[in-house]
């Protein structure tokens, strides 16, 4: 079943469900939050796994850094106890010269060991960090792949903003934790009870005293982890919800600008900030309260092995260089608390946002090759529609219903009508961008649901109205049809599609830069390099998707141009709302709500005097 995020869960079950839960009974009710508590302990678990698994390839530099996070605590623990030792030295053996001997051996180890943590430490910083970026990356680009898989029906419900955020945002800190998670856990579990198991040698009842208070920290600690954990769960919502803004308004500048919107843009964006900043504010105010709770506990055990200690120093229980010791051990104490504070600040940063990452990684494509689906090597172009039936929601109206038709190998198909009627929708089902929900299509005889999509969507090539071009050079963007196409071939492919005369003109030829979508060229020129793409795809399948409709009548004769040249040969099926496009088409047919109401020729239709001929009319007035 596929995933839904929280907010689509909420949407999803505010009709008749909702009204059905107010009348179960208590008994119904108790059931169903034991349920819900399982399945939230069985993903909890699920993540955790996988949160581990990420190490799998990295288990040597992990297991370096681990030992030299130890050996960092290991160096730590023992200068008190060389302090310990120069201390009772000069204590029983102040004027002997081989105390002097003594304390220059113990100054010398003492260097060494230093020496030894600084290395240490250096590797932990250095190769930690970069152990934790590439898991990180490795997050990331599992992500990335995985949104590619995802089909029309999981974007035609989420936006953009929010998805980039997950990406980036979410997995932001990600390395951090990798990287300090294990590390500081690993140097403030060694470093405290290393430090408690020295002391309760040296004074077994101040030792005692100090760990009482210990209880207390920790669950002072956890109640305002987790008030921190709430907010900034609330904070990685709140930013995604910026950057939607963000991405929406930049997108779309042409049209803000052309409104003169940039104070309504502004207005919107300033109330997604500042939603933003008070979630971030509720974050801050409990990590401070942690922060003052952490370091208050440091103090007071400080104050207290400064008053205990030296009472018992009076009362002979305690000698002078213990004291020395203990107060040593409270600073190696200290450390321990701070890294619990900064690994509860990593934790809340990096796993909630990798338990987020973690919802979209679990929505299952909906669309996916078949088990044991065949490759299409060069079709020959054959459609067939088998009573196919579509609607985009389980509870939504039929779109297709029922719907059959035969496209000879190479044959021109038009399609016509109102808008709304499903043309779009029947020519998104061919490369399965939607699943059918009813019947079958064929492509030369075979099933599309048992071809591999990556043969599928090889043999067919799609030149939209919504022309999308990528950042980069002509060059960059034609390859896209043939990554491994040469100079030559993509000079030809535009010159089939009227592309190469205004390619030629542009500043840098084919090597020179578009912008973002194509923004420096005409809406005709980003059409023909759509089709000069299509050229070097060389699909056995074309569909054409109203790709004039939005050009001048100039742009349009060339486009059309352009077409002709690319359909010949292959099996070609046309959306238009401008006829025009269309007068040369094998067939035309004329979609309505009921299905295909006329088909034939543009000479018979109209003799007929029927639906298209009235559309005609109407195009022509």
């Amino acid at each position: 079943m596929q995933f839904q995020f929280p907010w689509a869960r909420s949407r999803a079950n505010a009709g008749p469900s909702r009204f059905l839960d107010k009348l179960s009974s208590p008994a119904d009710e108790s059931a169903h939050d034991a349920a819900s508590e399982r399945r939230d302990s069985a993903a909890r678990f699920a993540h955790a796994r996988k949160f581990l698994s990420n190490y799998r390839p990295h288990l040597p530099l992990l297991a370096a850094d681990l030992a030299c996070a130890l050996l960092v605590a290991a160096t730590a623990l023992a200068l008190p106890l060389c302090a310990n030792y120069v201390t009772k030295s000069l204590l029983q053996l102040p004027q002997a010269p081989e105390a002097i001997g003594q304390i220059y051996l113990m100054g010398g180890v003492m260097l060494a060991m230093l020496a030894l943590q600084v290395l240490a430490v250096f590797f932990v910083d250095y190769q930690g960090h970069v152990m934790g970026a590439k898991i990180e990356s490795e997050v990331r680009r599992q992500l990335f792949e995985h949104c590619q898989k995802l089909s029309f029906a999981f974007y035609d419900n989420q936006r953009v903003g929010q998805l980039m955020s997950r990406i980036t945002n979410d997995s932001l800190w990600l390395g951090e934790l990798y990287h300090h998670g294990p590390e500081d856990l690993a140097i403030a579990a060694l470093k405290f009870f290393g430090a408690l198991l020295i002391l309760s040698f040296i004074d077994p009842v101040l030792t005692g005293l100090i760990a009482a208070l210990t209880p207390f920290a920790v669950i002072y600690a956890l109640h305002f982890n987790r008030r921190m954990n709430i907010a900034l769960q609330a904070s990685k919502e709140r930013i995604a919800a910026v950057n939607e803004r963000v991405e929406d308004s930049l997108a779309g500048i042409r049209v803000v600008q052309s409104f003169a919107n940039e104070r309504l843009e502004a207005s919107r964006f300033d109330e997604a900030n500042g939603l933003f900043l008070e979630s971030r504010k509720d974050g801050y105010r409990s990590e401070a309260w942690f922060s003052v709770g952490t370091a208050t506990f440091a103090q007071l055990v400080t104050v207290l092995v400064i008053v205990v200690g030296a009472i018992r120093v009076l009362t002979a229980d305690l000698s002078v260089a213990d004291m020395l010791t203990f107060l040593l051990c409270v600073a190696v104490l200290v450390d321990p608390v701070e890294r619990l504070a900064n690994f509860v600040r990593l934790w809340q940063e990096g796993y909630t946002g990798f338990v987020r990452a973690m919802e979209l990684l679990e929505v299952a494509p909906d669309i996916e090759d078949r088990p044991g689906a065949v490759d299409l090597s060069r079709a020959s172009g054959a459609v067939s529609f088998r009573d196919v039936s579509f609607r985009y929601n389980d509870d939504g109206a039929h779109v297709l219903s029922k719907l059959s038709l035969d496209i000879e190998p190479g044959e021109f198909i038009a399609l016509v009508g109102p808008s709304g009627v499903g043309k779009s929708t029947l020519c998104a089902l061919i490369p399965r961008f939607y699943e059918v929900t009813g019947g079958s299509i064929q492509i030369d005889g075979v099933d599309v649901r048992n071809i591999s999509l990556a043969s599928l969507r090889r043999n067919i090539g799609v030149v939209q109205q919504d022309v999308y071009l990528f950042s980069g050079t002509v060059a960059n963007n034609l390859r896209y049809g043939r990554p491994d196409a040469s100079d030559d071939e993509i000079v030809a492919a535009a010159r089939a599609a009227n592309a190469h005369d205004f390619i030629a003109a542009l500043p840098r030829g084919y090597d020179t830069d578009i912008g973002q979508r194509g923004v420096k060229l005409s809406g005709g020129q980003k059409q023909r390099l759509t089709i000069a793409r299509a050229f070097l795809k060389d699909p056995a399948i074309l569909i054409f998707d109203e790709a004039t409709s939005a050009l001048d009548n100039e742009s349009e004769r060339a486009v059309q141009q352009a077409l002709l040249q690319l359909t010949g040969g292959r099996t070609t099926i046309v959306i238009a709302h401008r006829l025009s496009t269309v007068r040369n088409a094998d067939r035309i047919l004329v979609l309505t709500e009921d299905g295909i109401a006329e088909q034939g020729t543009h000479d018979v239709l109209m003799a007929a005097g029927g639906l298209y001929a009235a559309l005609h009319s109407e195009a022509s007035i």
